[in-house]
């Protein structure tokens, strides 16, 4: 499972998105925006549909991906008294935070650079609960207590921990939490938060989260609920599937953490909307050896490798195409790094390893073909940056694979040489060292 933030606003879109289907006998009434600057703040009230912006008071603060907002003083929900928060107010605040850099208590430092706003719900904190869901091994885990809030991790002991195994019946789950519903939440809620949570996993599981909390679930007179704080991971392996559940759902780059570039960013994309699986990071753009890996174990045998064999420095990049990526899948990936490798040049040259373990499903001459497509595109530029090109492959189709590459390659006038599984994994990476040293101690 490949596990993937998203905003607190897109999380609590998708609650507001599937309400109706989940979460029968419930209300969520869904006030949200999500704004980088004071400025749009003060635009969107402008909007229809987003009056209550100027007509009720207000909660602030940033939605990008960490938590302990309020211990780090990150929320804006009063000023003389609760609630007493205008849009006036939360707009001068939010420029205000974006204007410079800002260290968390967990040592993050980074510029704020996107708040939710959302209603001020006043409530007791008897009205506060605590409940989220996660995958541990072959279960799914669910998580509630009758204290939520800004303490539940200093109050873990409370927390009810309902284990969950993957095939179980929906009948038997309904019967599993209702069963184990914290004895402290009172006698009067207790029915209607078993019904919830057990509403709330169901949402967890057909939408493929890898992470769904609620802290704190506020729940108020005739079923109206009030979702307060909430954190959320997707799996993204399953993008595919949920294209339409989802929608257009962005996975943001976390606070403190670098962009993206626009080929990761464009691999990202590619690998949302395909059944297999395409990853790259580029840890150093003006790396010598660069590697196209086929499976996510095997791309990190690879960087392994080459790291103990070349130091680190001379890794460019990490990631993997797999799990049957389709002939144009493949060539796009292909031309991404071709283009990365071919910007900048190097006295001694280029290496590309084009690896990977034996295939169990994945063809390996359909994505060889896009392969070869990509090299046609860029024999000219490889050639001009001295590459020197290994390929190690094995699985269903590799002989033809295998020689389809190798005859595009002397057609080109690409200076490459091809193995097969008799080869181990990462010989190659050793192969190409060896002479590279050799060709420079000459």
């Amino acid at each position: 499972m490949a596990q993937k933030a998203i905003r607190e606003y897109d999380g609590k879109a998708l609650f507001a998105k599937h309400w109706n289907e989940y979460f029968d006998g419930f209300h969520y009434g869904f006030k949200s925006v999500l704004v980088t600057s004071g400025q749009e703040l003060l635009d969107k009230a402008n909007e229809h549909g987003f009056e209550w912006l100027k007509q009720e008071p207000l909660v602030a603060k940033p939605d990008m991906l960490f938590g302990k907002r309020g211990k780090n003083g990150l929320v804006l929900f009063k000023i003389n008294k609760p609630g007493d928060v205008t849009l006036e107010d939360a707009a001068k605040w939010i420029d205000e935070k974006r204007s410079h850099d800002v260290t968390l208590l967990s040592g993050q430092k980074g510029r704020l650079t996107h708040f939710i706003v959302e209603p001020f719900t006043p409530h007791t904190q008897d009205q506060e609960y605590y409940i989220s869901a996660t995958t541990v091994g072959e279960d799914d885990v669910l998580y509630m207590s009758a204290e939520g809030g800004m303490e539940v991790e200093e109050n873990w002991d409370k927390v009810v921990e309902v284990r969950i195994p993957i095939n179980m019946p929906d009948s038997d789950i309904e019967k599993s939490i209702h069963a184990n519903v914290p004895k402290d939440i009172p006698a009067d809620k207790k029915e209607a938060f078993a019904s919830f949570a057990t509403q709330f996993y169901k949402f967890f599981r057909d939408l493929h989260f890898a992470y769904l909390e609620i802290n704190p679930i506020v729940m108020l007179d005739n079923g109206e609920m009030a979702i307060l704080d909430l954190v959320a991971r997707l799996d993204d392996t399953a993008g595919f599937l949920m294209r339409d559940k989802w929608g257009d759902i962005e996975f943001p780059t976390p606070f403190g953490m670098e962009e993206k570039s626009p080929e990761e960013e464009a691999i990202a994309e590619a690998d949302s909307k395909s059944g297999a699986s395409l990853k790259l990071t580029i840890l150093n753009p003006q790396g010598r050896i660069w590697t196209m890996v086929a499976g996510g174990g095997a791309s990190v045998v690879y960087a392994d490798t080459i790291a103990d064999l070349a130091g680190v420095e001379d890794l460019a990049n990490y990631g993997e195409y797999s799990g049957g990526p389709t002939t144009s899948e493949t060539k796009f990936y292909a031309e991404t790094i071709f283009d990365l490798m071919t910007r900048y040049k190097d006295p001694r040259g280029k290496i590309l390893i084009i690896g990977g373990a034996i295939a169990n499903f994945t063809d390996v001459a359909k994505t060889f073909t896009g392969i070869i497509q990509a090299l046609e595109e860029y024999a000219d530029k490889l050639k001009e940056h001295g590459t020197k090109i290994y390929v190690r492959r094995g699985g269903p189709n590799y002989e033809k694979g295998l020689k389809d590459i190798k005859e595009a390659a002397d057609r080109l006038g690409l200076d490459m040489e091809v193995y097969g599984p008799e080869t181990h994994l990462t010989d190659i990476v050793r192969i190409a060292l060896e002479k590279d040293k050799k060709q420079g101690d000459n």
